[in-house]
Parts: C-alpha cells; structure tokens; sequence
C-alpha cells in the first residue's frame, strides 16, 4: 500500500531513533510503499540532529520542522498537510507504540475509509488514564463524539478524507476530538480496533501539563461556538 506515516515529535531525542528504525522494519516486513513524515514541534535537545542523520540514510524520510513550539495537534495537521500518499496515518513518537500495531488497521481499510486504535491495557500513570476519561466524557456531551479512547495515537484514514476531517480550530490535545466530530458530521464510518500500548522508557510526556488541558478547554469551545453558528 500507499503510506505516509506522520510521526509528531517534541524534544524524543532519546526515543525518535527507535521509533524511526521500528517504522523502518514494519515497512519492509509488511511491504509499505511510502514515507515517513516526521514533524519536530521546535525541539529544544538533540532531536534536530538525529532527523538530519536520519534523512542522509533513510530517502523516503522527510522532516517538517516548526521553528518554535506549536502544540501537538498543528504538529500532526502539519504532518498530514504535507503527506502524499494514498493513505495517512499517524502514530505518536515516545514508543509507546510499536509500529507492526499498525498492520493490525490496515486490512480494515478495505471496507472503512478511516481506521483508529483503541488501547486495551493503557500502561500510563492514573493521572493520565483519569484525564483521558474526563477529556472522553467531556467530547462526547459537548460534540456528540462517541469513540473510544479518543486520544488513542494510532490511526490510518484515505487521504482524500483529509479535506473533510482536518481540524480547524484543534492545534493542541483537542485534534484527535475535533477530527472524530468532522468525521461524524460527514456520516462517515469508523472503525476501532484494539491495539498494543507500552510504558515510555525515556524523554518526558507533556499530555498532562496544565497549560495543554487549558488550551484543550479554549479550543473546544471555539469549536461550540462554531458548531453553533452554522
């Protein structure tokens, strides 16, 4: 198949190699046609470094790179704005998963246009596990959105889909909500699959930090407000 792999990435100096060379080994393993988009959000460590390395040995690696940080969900729009392949998908950078979950969705898109990974057993901290509920709780009254583990980072879609799911107002944890309630409007199937989840090793997860969740807040009700208008 036909596939640009967006991978976000903010200061993964010590887990963006892995990452890099486990999507590596799945594209040959499965036989993947396609590239890696890696985005660095303005990583402030050695990231940079590694990804131009990288692009001298991989040719089908290539780097979007914001010059100062801009959040998670411009991270991934941006990736997915540059992809040109038949398909998208995205998975996050700290290897918490494993690239061959991926294959785990593919075969589903012989029948659903968008395929997205729910975590069985998330091997994050309670406070993580309890925010996630409350974010998933919190989409689901406000927007009607009823996917499971909504922030799960593993997901494959058409890449003609992108013109009616690309968030709009999401450039932080809020992307993954706005994108499930483009795709609901639209009366577009989606399909949920179970995938692996494993604990980060290494680096520092910023999903909990206050001023993610009060950007969240502000998005999604940017998003209402728009919602409501029309």
């Amino acid at each position: 198949m036909q596939l640009s792999l967006v991978l976000p990435c903010y200061n993964e100096e010590q887990n963006i190699e892995r990452t890099v060379r486990d999507v590596v080994t799945w594209f040959e393993k499965d036989g993947v046609e396609g590239e890696i988009v890696v985005v660095n959000d303005g990583s402030t460590d050695g990231t940079a470094e590694i990804l131009e390395r990288f692009m001298q040995e991989i040719p089908y690696l290539r780097v979007v790179t914001h010059e100062h940080n801009k959040g998670y969900g411009a991270t991934l729009r941006d990736g997915c704005d540059a992809a040109d392949k038949e398909y998208i998908a995205f998975m996050d950078s700290d290897g918490q998963f494993h690239a061959e979950e991926m294959g785990m969705l593919t075969p589903h898109l012989s029948d659903h246009r968008m395929v997205a990974g729910v975590r069985k057993d998330r091997a994050d901290p309670w406070n993580r596990k309890l925010n996630a509920w409350l974010y998933g709780r919190l989409v689901r009254i406000v927007l009607g959105v009823k996917k499971k583990d909504i922030n799960c980072a593993l997901v494959v879609f058409e890449k003609s889909l992108w013109p009616t799911i690309r968030p709009v107002h999401a450039t932080g944890a809020l992307y993954c909500g706005e994108m499930y309630y483009r795709l609901k409007k639209e009366g577009i199937d989606l399909c949920q699959v179970n995938v692996g989840h494993y604990p980060r090793t290494a680096g520092a997860s910023t999903g909990a930090n206050p001023f993610v969740i009060l950007r969240m807040f502000k998005e999604l009700l940017n998003l209402r407000r728009d919602v409501k208008k029309r």
